[in-house]
């Protein structure tokens, strides 16, 4: 049994809320802060406090979490006025669960220690707001040895899978090579939805025919349905797969990789965003090969 922490986390949105909510309800003694009072407040009615600034939430706690959308979102919040550095100790240690560009950060974990002591690891997340809460997320984690063993302190009531790749970035490239799966594999599924229906074929009958063979994938047994029944409840956000989408183009441009399936299934994603849907959920992709008929309210038109 993880013992319980005192735990800093930075950001509240979908999946920050989630993984507060998640260490909260193991016991663990959580301050928030985020730009958006109303997420915080939700978070303080489960039992969190709230912070009136990052370096208030640190100085809170041994572990800090991160759960923010871009680089330069986690450079401000680690190194900006009034940031991590501002309360940082060799004592604590910094977990950021974004998904962001590898060499960021290995350069900002090389930074943070040199400046302050305080260790980083970078724990990109798989699994989504289901997994976080249910405690059963798959964490590809980059850093030392030790800094990783300390975090699974905290990962330990978040992550049934838990696995270092490597130094500070590691992570952080496994992260990429996850989202392009799951990219690919969401498209396929939707694909696979319209041929079901074209033929006749109950799509949500599908992931029970094919489990166990080799189309047979998590994704498919937990979104064909959901994609089939049109159900656009929010579970992840279609512009932050974009995001980590980009980042993994740059990355492989870089070291000049090809990857001729996901860049189709990026300028997919860049037109779903084009078309105002890139705040909502994955399933949002029915709606382009739906030819963007089953728009509702919410949507652009």
């Amino acid at each position: 049994m993880t013992a319980p922490s005192k735990i800093a986390v930075i950001g509240a949105g979908l999946m920050g809320s989630a993984i507060t909510t998640r260490l909260l309800d193991t016991g663990n003694t959580v301050a928030v802060f985020d730009l958006d009072e109303a997420k915080v407040a939700a978070l303080v009615e489960k039992g969190a406090s709230a912070a009136g600034s990052v370096a208030d939430a640190v100085r809170l706690s041994e572990f800090v979490i991160l759960s923010l959308n871009h680089a330069s979102i986690v450079r401000a919040v680690v190194f900006g006025e009034g940031g991590v550095t501002a309360a940082a100790a060799p004592t604590k240690l910094l977990i950021d669960m974004s998904s962001i560009d590898p060499a960021d950060t290995a350069e900002m974990a090389k930074r943070l220690a040199d400046e302050t002591g305080m260790k980083w690891v970078d724990c990109p997340l798989s699994g989504g707001v289901p997994g976080a809460l249910s405690g059963r997320l798959t964490v590809m984690a980059g850093g030392e040895a030790k800094d990783f063993d300390r975090a699974r302190q905290v990962m330990g009531h978040l992550c049934a899978n838990y696995s270092l790749m490597g130094p500070n970035g590691a992570g952080q490239t496994v992260k990429l090579i996850n989202q392009l799966f799951c990219a690919v594999i969401f498209q396929a599924v939707a694909e696979a939805v319209k041929v079901a229906e074209a033929g006749g074929v109950d799509p949500k009958a599908i992931p029970a025919a094919l489990k166990g063979g080799r189309a047979d994938s998590s994704i498919m047994q937990e979104f064909m349905a959901k994609f089939a029944a049109r159900d656009f409840a929010p579970t992840g956000r279609i512009d932050n797969m974009l995001k980590d989408l980009d980042s993994l183009q740059a990355f492989a441009l870089k070291m000049k990789t090809p990857l001729p399936m996901t860049g189709q299934v990026v300028e997919i994603h860049r037109l779903l965003c084009a078309a105002g849907l890139g705040s909502r959920d994955s399933a949002e992709m029915m709606r382009l090969l739906d030819g963007f008929g089953s728009l509702d309210e919410a949507g652009t038109r």
